[in-house]
């Protein structure tokens, strides 16, 4: 039986619970800091809510009070920055999830799990793609494994952004690094967007043998458990249940703090990490989660509206108009776009 988790620090008031589905309970206390950063404004955001804890091999559910480092826009000065804003005063956001594109090991047939190899020619193009797609969708962050093919698709779909900011990857490992990533020219910080690395939403860990050679070592039986059961794990490798312990909990405590205060994000990462991800934002059951299937380089659209993430996008379409259905506000953020001078 799973045993809830209490957070000492919360005070003897604080209620604990477990839920197999989890959920997201924001609280109407909130405050924001400003603080100064060597490369970009930096706006700390702090607010109630659930935060997800595992134990053992179950997550489990708290409330409690969380804060957020994130890179927010400079105050802007040209029109394009303006459209972000905008959006930000509706509180809505919006989040886009991409599955990376074709890597070399998808090509041969092998289990990748967290072994770092780049895409193929064709995932070059999906992420080129899936950028095509979300083109006409703000996006002022972005958050990607640690793994260089959700960082390609996450990079190559961005070239195709009609908002035409840079993405640049935050080095935060030392001193040094943060140092020689220092961006001097305020002008340029406007013109770019933060791309935040997290092993939490590296692909779920596996051997790295060839599919067909795994089905003759284990049986064709027993992968096919391995693969589709939500709790056990294969040898040497994590069960779904273990990959989305490490990826909700990073989404709780690091993604959704940004959506709340109005940031729109793009999360490019892998089959599994995102399906743990889409579990909770829909509230699906392991049962569930296990016939969710994402196709490499499909994005997905949600929007985050007081408190609730709602569903706008689709893996299937030819063409963004009929992929997305959009909100009023996004609409309009299109329609500033297209009118813009080229």
């Amino acid at each position: 039986m799973d045993a809830a988790v209490c957070n000492p620090s919360l005070g003897p008031s604080s209620r604990c619970y477990v839920s197999s589905r989890p959920c997201f309970c924001p609280d109407s206390r909130r405050s924001s800091v400003r603080l100064s950063s060597r490369v970009f404004k930096v706006e700390i955001g702090r607010l109630e809510r659930t935060l997800c804890q595992s134990t053992g091999n179950k997550l489990t559910f708290v409330i409690a009070s969380a804060s957020q480092t994130s890179v927010s826009d400079p105050i802007p000065t040209s029109s394009r920055n303006d459209l972000s804003d905008s959006l930000k005063k509706s509180n809505e956001a919006s989040l886009i999830l991409i599955r990376h594109g074709e890597s070399l090991w998808n090509e041969k047939n092998l289990f990748t799990g967290c072994v770092d190899v780049p895409l193929t020619k064709k995932g070059v193009e999906e992420a080129i793609e899936a950028g095509k797609r979300i083109s006409n969708i703000p996006v002022d962050m972005i958050y990607t494994s640690s793994l260089i093919r959700a960082q390609m698709t996450a990079m190559l779909a961005m070239t195709q952004h009609r908002q035409q900011k840079v993405p640049i990857i935050l080095h935060d490992e030392n001193e040094r690094a943060r140092k020689w990533g220092h961006i001097f020219s305020e002008e340029t910080k406007k013109q770019s967007i933060p791309v935040i690395t997290a092993w939490q939403l590296n692909e779920r860990m596996k051997e790295c043998l060839d599919k067909q050679e795994t089905a003759e070592r284990y049986g064709k039986e027993q992968v096919h458990e391995w693969r589709r059961s939500y709790d056990i794990p294969p040898p040497n490798g994590e069960s779904l249940e273990m990959c989305a312990q490490r990826a909700v909990t990073y989404f709780c405590d690091e993604i959704e703090p940004q959506l709340f205060i109005g940031k729109n994000v793009m999360i490019a990462a892998h089959g599994n990490s995102l399906r743990s991800i889409i579990m909770y934002l829909e509230k699906l059951t392991s049962q569930e989660v296990m016939s969710l299937e994402l196709s490499t380089g499909i994005p997905l659209l949600y929007i985050f509206k007081e408190g609730r993430f709602v569903r706008r996008g689709s893996p299937v379409g030819t063409t963004e108009a009929g992929v997305y259905a959009y909100t009023k506000r996004l609409a309009q953020y299109r329609q500033k776009l297209d009118e813009m001078p080229h």
